[in-house]
């Protein structure tokens, strides 16, 4: 019997320059390989700017990465496309469908795959049109609480949902979201992440604390420092917090403001910036930690929420995306309003009265495994390309 080929498009995929960069996506990518009846090959486009801005070291390391590579037993394709940084928000779908065509007529996929709603979705989109082939996009969050409500891209992301063979979403919320911008419900169906149980456990939280010479309670945010992600409440919240220390794992363009906040509320000195932080390295960070403050504006279903409670540490997150889905009972943690008292409140009341790190643990413990993601993904493109007709040769260029 033949095997299934699967073409699946994600823009967010791990390289050698930047190793966690989408590594949830790779995880489960590599996980719904090990489907014997899957042939997959995963291509990552990279956007790249016109001169003089390639120059940029950043740009410059992305140009230099090869354009086809098998990593982790996956076979991956980086064909470029033209990007202008801030602005082709709008044009990068047609862009990568336009970059990617060329590989795609080469290998006739049975089924297209794309793993984010926005930008990889309309080019998933346009190139299964080409070629007759049914495609199926998930959505993770901003792919649709961003880039399905602004003005450029809002009508690219409702017409990927309507000729979707099915679409993925992390949250039952997410879904909610997606039907509210008319997509149909009947072709949504929730698939939750995966999780590395044996990276993400309890730690001791006296050797994890001491060994970053902390003390006393800990607060922690993971997550880039943009607008939406609020890292300024809990800035904020620590002047309620006495004795409290903030680590913020992350970089983003927000952080000299939220450096100067802490200055001007003379918080300072107990708020630590960390930048960037390894994947493998974020399981000590969450032992140390007391509990993991992230007043999102906007979420699905958030890696570090899960990735904090597999470590035995408790939330404080916003009514965003799933979280009621994952905050079930005070021992996963609160969920409160964008308010600074509401989150002093609810991280005092957990200081107060902690629970168990592994207590806190098997609340996500039976629920989240990369091995069942994986499966999961396969039978979903197994499933579609069965319902599918058999499929006419595609057409010519023109």
């Amino acid at each position: 019997m033949a095997r299934l080929r699967v073409l699946s498009i994600a823009t967010l995929f791990p390289d050698a320059t930047r190793p966690d960069f989408g590594g949830f996506v790779e995880r489960s990518l590599r996980e719904a390989a090990k489907d014997d009846a899957i042939d997959l090959t995963v291509v990552a486009p990279l956007g790249l700017p016109p001169w003089p801005l390639s120059a940029h070291p950043r740009y410059a390391a992305l140009a230099n990465l090869p354009h086809v590579e098998l990593r982790h037993g996956l076979t991956v394709h980086r064909p470029r496309f033209r990007l202008l940084p801030g602005l082709s928000g709008r044009w990068n779908p047609a862009l990568i469908a336009r970059a990617v065509m060329p590989l795609a007529r080469q290998l006739a996929p049975d089924l297209i795959d794309a793993q984010f709603y926005y930008p990889d979705g309309p080019a998933a989109m346009r190139i299964g049109t080409k070629l007759g082939v049914p495609f199926i996009a998930k959505a993770r969050g901003a792919d649709i609480s961003h880039w399905g409500h602004r003005k450029h891209s809002s009508e690219q992301v409702r017409a990927t949902g309507a000729a979707a063979a099915r679409s993925l979403a992390v949250s039952e919320a997410l879904k909610a979201d997606m039907v509210a911008l008319g997509m149909d419900a009947d072709k949504i169906v929730v698939h939750y992440t995966g999780l590395d149980h044996d990276r993400f456990r309890p730690l001791d939280r006296t050797a994890a604390k001491t060994a970053r010479g902390l003390s006393g309670p800990v607060l922690l945010c993971v997550g880039a420092l943009i607008e939406r992600k609020r890292q300024d409440l809990v800035i904020a919240a620590l002047r309620d917090l006495p004795g409290a220390t903030l680590l913020i794992a992350g970089r983003g363009e927000r952080e000299a403001d939220y450096r100067a906040l802490a200055r001007d509320l003379g918080v300072a000195g107990r708020v630590q910036f960390l930048g960037p932080v390894a994947n493998a390295d974020l399981p000590a960070l969450y032992a140390a930690a007391d509990v993991t403050v992230m007043p999102s504006n906007s979420e699905g279903l958030a890696n570090a929420w899960i990735e904090s409670l597999a470590c035995g540490t408790p939330l404080v997150i916003t009514d965003a995306g799933g979280a009621r889905e994952l905050v079930r009972d005070p021992v996963a943690g609160r969920i409160v309003g964008w308010d600074v008292e509401e989150i002093v409140a609810a991280v005092s009341a957990i200081l107060a009265d902690p629970p168990t790190q592994a207590a806190v643990s098997a609340t996500v413990r039976d629920r989240f495994d990369w091995g069942r993601n994986g499966r999961e993904l396969a039978a979903h493109w197994k499933s579609v390309a069965q319902a599918m007709p058999s499929r006419p040769e595609p057409p010519a260029d023109t």
